[in-house]
């Protein structure tokens, strides 16, 4: 029997936020690409909230955008209400949350997608993969009608389609999230391989019908004005739309003792269930079992969309069975004749063990084989379309011959991301927050251009035009930190009277503006009208202009730091290290450096299992290997 067969340079295998993000790196960088997806309708689909960035996450979003991704750019076109999230603390944590139109969303960058050049879209199932004799280079793929796909590199990006199980009290369903197709044979063809699969769980809640609430008991979120758009690259202009309203409301003791009543029909409680969840996301029958003492929890009403009655309950993502779930709903101020629209579930999926992957995010045991987003353990949509845009980028490099491009734990929050992953055993979805980066002062998401573009621009991804306003916006940062610096005012009555209206304190003697800004009662804005000669500056420049000024010598501290980090960065530890011959090794840190391989000491370090001492047995060793290599030449 005869089957297709096609040729290609990269295949990509999902086409969520991962896989298109890594699909459009390969195809704008000339090579002839193959998207697979169970269904075009569901291209770059927001399965679970309506939200794209938050806490953390909005970092992501605008490092990503720096380095010539599109997930920033398209959530521009298609947000309904923006907000600065945290602007009450320091700027390290400020991040950016956009509530997304769903349908929109999908189909503006499902368009950009399917007239990318050197891209094509192909429906179909990919059930397993072809390698060379020995198992160790990826030859192609083969879908579920017999056709093979052959490919220099493979990217496997299916989310949480694999073996996928949909619950809600005693009904389970097998199919992806919103009871869409799943995928049945890939699982079983990566075990064959050799890979270590997990078994993880996540959920959504409830959506209801808008014109069933009455928001007048609900309290009003609004978003900000003026909007800050995602990415550098879109004109702010463009942005300054009318935003939807979201709404706050919170659950209560009568709902709770629903809960409670009813918990032994939980899939979470009763066994059903056998997938680890996400710990930082839980559903609200676990709020309400494990934090007895709290009387209520918040719960956000977010629109689904512009042209949609369907609205998103952020916080009550549960899989208590439907009859219990719409008791619960019933009990919320304004939700007392609610109707729902969708019942609330949980999912179960195949996930790799990303303890398989190398920091490029390819296989250590597959030359060729490439993993990305939710596939690899972790959750979110930031998370994975970042993923996807760093397998996409490492796959490109590699077919090319070119190094491979990794970002550290010092350069951004994708760096922290990726290498928690390779590094660090996750029992549970791995999700992102400003407390694992360990240098978020320099890793804000205000700087992520400054960081990056020239990264993104090395890489073929960011245009000539986006890399010269980046460089024009430098540039006149560091102008103005000059002028601040060097430009005095003097103690005279006017500057006084306008310090004390501040308030601040007068000035015996003249002051360059840069110390006066440095004053906690003092600002960029506030202390203009003593700066007649400040130049015309857009609100992001004066934005960095002041962190740079206010946090200067927290900055320094925390270069310092990073120059600690990358000293242990650069001792490189050998590929063929035998840690069971270490024997002043730990058993257990023997067992996990050998499972993970780190390639230096700084990723060594950050193993679980791994102590100091060890780490000083290590480079005990290395300097008696350093010293026979020596006497060997």
């Amino acid at each position: 029997m005869a089957f297709l067969e096609e040729q290609v340079d990269i295949v990509v295998v999902g086409a969520g936020h991962a896989g298109v993000e890594a699909a459009m790196v390969s195809a704008r960088r000339g090579h002839k690409t193959l998207l697979f997806t169970l269904s075009p309708d569901s291209i770059s689909m927001m399965a679970c909230n309506p939200n794209i960035g938050g806490s953390s996450k909005g970092h992501l979003v605008r490092e990503l955008d720096a380095l010539g991704g599109m997930m920033g750019k398209v959530c521009d076109q298609s947000f309904l209400q923006s907000r600065m999230l945290n602007k009450s603390k320091g700027p390290a944590v400020h991040s950016l949350r956009a509530q997304a139109d769903k349908q929109v969303y999908s189909r503006n960058m499902r368009h950009i997608v399917e007239n990318q050049e050197n891209l094509h879209i192909r429906q179909g199932e990919i059930v397993s993969l072809l390698c060379n004799e020995e198992k160790t280079e990826i030859r192609g793929v083969v879908s579920s009608t017999g056709a093979r796909y052959y490919a220099k590199a493979v990217l496997i990006c299916t989310g949480v389609y694999l073996n996928a199980r949909c619950i809600y009290g005693e009904v389970s369903e097998e199919t992806g999230p919103n009871g869409l197709r799943r995928a049945t044979k890939l699982s079983q063809a990566l075990l064959d391989l050799g890979f270590r699969l997990q078994r993880f769980k996540t959920g959504t809640p409830a959506r209801v019908d808008r014109r069933s609430l009455d928001f007048s008991k609900m309290e009003v979120q609004k978003g900000d004005v003026p909007v800050v758009p995602f990415s550098f690259s879109t004109d702010p202009a463009t942005v300054q739309i009318p935003q939807e309203d979201c709404y706050l409301t919170y659950t209560c003791e009568e709902g709770h003792e629903i809960i409670r009543e009813n918990i032994d029909r939980s899939p979470m409680y009763n066994g059903v269930i056998q997938g680890t969840g996400p710990r930082y996301c839980p559903s609200i029958e676990d709020k309400v079992m494990k934090f007895p003492e709290k009387n209520r929890h918040q719960i956000f009403v977010e629109p689904e969309g512009r042209y949609t009655n369907e609205m998103y309950l952020s916080g009550l993502s549960s899989s208590l069975p439907e009859d219990v779930q719409m008791r619960i709903l019933r009990t919320m101020a304004g939700f007392e004749k609610a109707e729902m629209v969708r019942t609330g579930y949980a999912i179960e999926y195949d996930c790799l063990n990303s303890l398989e992957l190398e920091n490029t995010l390819e296989t250590k045991k597959i030359s060729g084989l490439y993993f990305a987003g939710q596939m690899n353990g972790s959750s979110g949509y930031e998370e994975a379309a970042v993923q996807g845009f760093m397998a996409g980028i490492n796959a490109v490099q590699k077919i090319e011959g070119k190094e491979p491009f990794v970002l550290d734990r010092s350069e951004a929050y994708i760096g922290v991301l990726i290498d928690d992953l390779v590094t660090k055993e996750n029992k549970e979805p791995y999700r992102m927050m400003t407390s694992r980066a360990e240098y978020r002062l320099l890793l804000r998401q205000d700087n992520a251009d400054l960081r990056l573009r020239e990264k993104g621009y090395a890489l073929g991804m960011v245009s000539e035009e986006e890399i010269k306003a980046t460089r024009e916006k430098q540039e006149a940062i560091q102008k103005e930190l000059r002028r601040m610096e060097n430009t005095y005012i003097g103690a005279n009555a006017e500057n006084n009277r306008i310090l004390e209206s501040i308030p601040s304190s007068p000035i015996q003697s003249g002051i360059s503006l840069r110390e006066l800004c440095k004053r906690p009662e003092c600002n960029y804005q506030n202390i203009a009208p003593l700066d007649p000669e400040r130049p015309s500056l857009s609100p992001f420049i004066q934005e960095e202009v002041e962190i740079e000024i206010k946090y200067e010598g927290y900055i320094k501290r925390q270069i310092q730091q990073v120059e600690a980090f990358k000293k242990m960065e650069r001792k490189k530890l050998p590929k063929d290290i035998c840690y069971h011959d270490i024997h002043n090794l730990r058993l257990e840190a023997r067992q996990k450096l050998d499972l993970i391989r780190p390639e230096n000491m700084g990723m060594a370090s950050r193993i679980s299992g791994v102590s100091p001492a060890d780490l000083s047995v290590l480079l005990i060793y290395l300097e008696k290997e350093k010293e026979r290599r020596k006497e060997e030449k």
